[in-house]
């Protein structure tokens, strides 16, 4: 199999964790087709976005159903949880992750030049985010983990997702969502030691790094460059 995946793209850090922590990622490539170096990855797949999954049946693109199938290809090694209810925590959470946090952060990324930015389109997707980091201190477990006491696939769309909050939102003139002495911030503070967290926090960090020094841009030319002459 191969995952189409970069480093700053938190739906496919969820689903480079699942990996790493499925300990399956001898089965599955990493990369990035030219397509989405030109910004016509809707050649690859319809929708146009990263992460995909090539599997020898076709493509499987979005990230939750991407997180499904691994689960189903793999069920000894699931992190869906243990139980109904369990598993239906995980899907909750792994929902919040997506939809209100960084969905909302996501979209939000277009206004980040303080000259040409809408406060109201900024108000309505924070008041959004805001929302989401409300429905995780409810529904969050008390533990180290965020379902039960075992790494799930919520942590996995958590980490991407509060590693967004806690680095993006302020550059749009919003207060840090992740409040100082909540459940949220607890869990926060408690996954980032997590083997596997560490790993997609370093590989977004340097996605960043590459992102503000140039690097991501040079790659892109250089993919571009080779594949014009083949």
């Amino acid at each position: 199999m191969k995952l189409y995946t970069g480093d700053l793209s938190p739906y496919s850090a969820k689903i480079r964790m699942q990996i790493y922590a499925m300990g399956i990622q001898d089965d599955v490539e990493f990369g990035l087709p030219v397509e989405f170096m030109m910004g016509k990855m809707y050649k690859v797949s319809p929708i146009g976005r990263i992460p995909v999954l090539e599997t020898d049946e076709g493509l499987i693109p979005e990230s939750e159903v991407i997180a499904e199938y691994l689960d189903d290809l793999y069920p000894d090694k699931s992190m869906l949880g243990t139980t109904p209810k369990n598993r239906a925590d995980v899907r909750v959470l792994s929902r919040i992750g997506d939809i209100y946090l960084m969905n909302n952060i996501f979209m939000s990324l277009s206004q980040m030049n303080p000259e040409t930015r809408s406060q109201a389109v900024i108000d309505l997707l924070m008041g959004q985010v805001a929302r989401g980091i409300g429905a995780l201190e409810r529904h969050l477990g008390d533990g180290q983990f965020a379902v039960g006491d075992c790494l799930t696939r919520a942590d996995c769309t958590l980490v991407p997702a509060l590693w967004m909050c806690a680095g993006t939102v302020q550059r749009f003139g919003a207060e840090n969502p992740i409040k100082p002495d909540s459940r949220v911030a607890s869990y926060w503070e408690s996954i980032q030691k997590n083997e596997f967290a560490i790993m997609i926090i370093d590989e977004m960090a340097r996605g960043l790094k590459a992102r503000m020094d140039g690097t991501e841009q040079k790659l892109r030319e250089e993919a571009i460059k080779n594949a014009a002459k083949t």
